[in-house]
């Protein structure tokens, strides 16, 4: 297979920020490659940089073999974008919003009319197609906005945290799609805060901390970093905060981490027995406990592991 996107050494800096750090990164074409980070790690700024938005301040980027630089308008020309902001007119109906997106690559006469009809099918609106995208619901603005971006076919999707604060029926329906896109020919990045989409749909994922790429595989390449160990799930009293620190002592707790929602989170190594020790300290400290959970290695560990913050920290 070949490259869609090849970045070799992509450095992005704001003034003394920076915010992508000599990034290496290889994109094959027909996959779905997810992009994680926390917030803050530079995973916009690489989406900006491959969608032309921004321009880089050293290293190589390729997209479809062409240099980002040299080649910007040949290579947007297949690149369609879901931005995270939803990007479409509310005064227009949804057949308007897409006409209008899609004739900017180009498209028009008999061909416009079916490629429109035809995006507004695949995600659902076909039967609202001349209603105001205003009175639509959060859901069906996010499907117009994906109709928007591929009714050109694009060979190249980037779509940035697509379901963000949509109900679950729409939030399935979209992940669908990818799939389907996916299986329509089109090589798709997929950024998303939710672990779940990424393990359902993405056939590599780069885990971004830092402006670096710190870990790459499939989820059972990633998996494997940390199956020595396993996380710990204690929800706690507000009554009085925990000593996170002092649980680090206890033997076999490898880091601990306490959130804003009163809840410990432990990563130990997976043969420790250890609940009874932190119980213990727990109480000691004066520290009431409502529920303990054991969570196996999954890519929420792996990533809890490699970054030591949650997704949306």
């Amino acid at each position: 297979m070949q490259d869609i996107v090849s970045v070799s050494k992509l450095t992005k800096k704001f003034g003394d920020i920076t915010a992508v750090d000599r990034m290496d990164l290889t994109i094959k074409e027909g996959e779905i490659y997810g992009l994680l980070g926390p917030n803050a790690a530079g995973k916009s700024t690489t989406i900006n940089v491959l969608c032309g938005m921004q321009h880089k301040t050293d290293g190589q980027v390729k997209i479809f073999g062409k240099d980002i630089e040299k080649d910007i308008r040949a290579i947007k020309a297949d690149i369609g974008v879901v931005p995270q902001d939803i990007a479409i007119y509310s005064d227009l109906s949804a057949k308007e919003n897409v006409r209008f997106f899609a004739s900017l690559y180009g498209l028009k006469g008999a061909l416009l009319k079916e490629r429109t009809e035809e995006a507004l099918d695949f995600v659902g609106l076909r039967e609202r197609q001349n209603d105001l995208s205003k009175t639509f619901s959060g859901g069906m603005k996010r499907r117009l906005n994906i109709a928007c971006a591929i009714a050109h076919h694009p060979r190249l999707i980037i779509m940035d945290e697509p379901t963000v604060g949509i109900d679950p029926q729409s939030r399935n329906h979209i992940l669908t799609s990818v799939k389907q896109l996916n299986e329509m020919g089109s090589t798709i990045i997929y950024t998303t805060h939710y672990m779940e989409e990424a393990e359902f749909l993405c056939s590599r994922i780069g885990i971004i901390d830092h402006g670096k790429l710190i870990a790459e595989g499939s989820l059972s390449e990633l998996q494997g970093i940390v199956a020595d160990r396993k996380r710990i799930e204690i929800v706690t009293g507000i009554e009085k905060e925990a000593d996170a620190e002092a649980l680090k002592r206890i033997k076999g707790v490898l880091d601990t981490r306490l959130n804003e929602d009163d809840c410990i989170e432990v990563e130990v190594l997976k043969e420790a027995d250890v609940i009874g020790a932190l119980v213990s300290e727990l109480t000691r400290q004066g520290v009431s406990i409502r529920d303990i959970k054991v969570h196996a290695v999954n890519l929420e560990t792996t990533f809890l592991s490699l970054t030591g913050r949650k997704l949306r920290d």
